[in-house]
């Protein structure tokens, strides 16, 4: 058996990855406008409560004597900036199941085989022919050589798909 040079390797994948980032991108956009949403909810919540913290702190500060204050109005700022980013990472790892479950989702579709073809032929491009291949299950693959790892799940391509995102994602929780 001839293995196709990495080139072509990737010509016979462009198809499979343009519909992946198509799906993706698509999924991510609603995604993101949803999490978006829940995101400025809990923000909305949090500072609200920030808020009544910060003015509890106030009214006790001044029946109490400025030291006083300042020491509540300290644990209040961290109190809120505390369940602030509570939400933030709430919403993030929302946003990183949604994305797992989603691209689980493909392994239903009658293009999973195929996926899995061009995954398993990526994974034995990487290291090699003789690469022990082995469905993941979760869906996608992971392959193994002597010292040598790579991990084509589909969980695994969502979490990098996220990573790779970076700003765009927290960009969600940012006022």
């Amino acid at each position: 058996m001839t293995i196709p040079s990495p080139d072509r390797t990737a010509d016979v994948l462009h198809p499979v990855r343009a519909e992946l980032l198509r799906a993706a991108h698509a999924d991510a956009d609603a995604l993101l406008a949803r999490t978006g949403r829940q995101a400025a909810t809990l923000l909305d919540d949090a500072r609200a409560e920030a808020r009544a913290i910060l003015d509890e702190a106030r009214r006790q500060g001044e029946a109490d004597g400025s030291d006083a204050a300042r020491d509540l109005l300290v644990r209040a700022r961290r109190e809120a900036r505390s369940r602030t980013l509570a939400a933030r990472r709430e919403a993030y790892e929302g946003l990183r199941r949604e994305a797992a479950e989603r691209v689980g989702r493909l392994r239903r579709t009658d293009g999973y085989a195929a996926l899995r073809a061009g995954l398993e032929h990526r994974a034995r491009v990487l290291l090699g022919a003789a690469a022990e291949v082995s469905e993941h299950a979760d869906g996608g693959v992971v392959a193994r050589a002597p010292g040598r790892r790579i991990d084509l799940s589909l969980t695994a391509l969502a979490d990098r798909a996220l990573d790779r995102m970076g700003g765009e994602v927290r960009s969600l929780w940012e006022p």
